[in-house]
């Protein structure tokens, strides 16, 4: 066993990986491991339109022995709330099933996992809430797939760069306590002479009689 393949298998394996690796896929960022070729990883971007958009969904397809006489296993490992997809990640889609073929290739089954994401297929559903939801309440559905898609498949590096009240401005101690000082300085003089108690108006009024 060479690379987790038998040779003839890792051939076969290698003749793929290259010729995807020229003819590159829409919306599919291929990840190769060499020393497991039994391990195919894949980057899968949402598709437009869909709950999905934004989202980064890392796919992994296990090959046996025997590929490609017999199909990949599909697995999703981004947690996503789809009816074709299980909670453990498993995929569920005819191509690796009845409907597989040798000659199908693993371009193939990475195109028709994306596909997926545009056209969910409800009938043969792993997840039975996903399948329910999308047929009785498709707004529903769309919502928790995209609370889905922001938890787990969104890497949002922008919250390190948003400042939180008052953070984006540093003030040295020894500058607040004089910026105070000269702040309320500037309130007692923008607000005016303080005006004279009752007492001193007394006072006055007795001088005045006097003269």
């Amino acid at each position: 066993m060479e690379f987790g393949l038998p040779q003839n298998t890792v051939k076969i394996v290698w003749r793929e990986l290259s010729a995807l690796m020229k003819d590159k896929m829409d919306g599919i960022q291929l990840s190769i491991n060499e020393e497991n070729l039994a391990h195919i990883e894949a980057s899968i971007m949402g598709p437009e339109n869909t709950p999905f958009q934004g989202g980064v969904f890392t796919v992994r397809l296990v090959l046996d022995a025997d590929y490609p006489e017999s199909p990949p296993k599909g697995y999703f490992l981004t947690r996503i709330f789809h009816p074709n997809v299980s909670g453990k990640g498993e995929i569920c889609v005819n191509t690796l099933k009845k409907d597989w073929h040798k000659d199908c290739g693993l371009k193939h089954v990475l195109m028709i996992i994306r596909c997926l994401l545009i056209e969910p297929n409800p009938e043969s559903a792993l997840n039975m809430d996903a399948g329910h939801l999308i047929l009785e309440n498709y707004e529903e559905f769309c919502k928790r797939a995209r609370l889905f898609t922001q938890l787990h498949a969104v890497k949002d590096s922008t919250k390190e760069n948003i400042p939180t009240g008052d953070s984006n401005v540093n003030v040295p101690s020894s500058q607040m306590s004089k910026s105070s000082v000269l702040a309320s300085k500037n309130e007692n003089t923008s607000a005016g002479p303080a005006p004279s108690s009752p007492k001193k108006k007394l006072e006055k009024k007795k001088s005045l009689k006097r003269l």
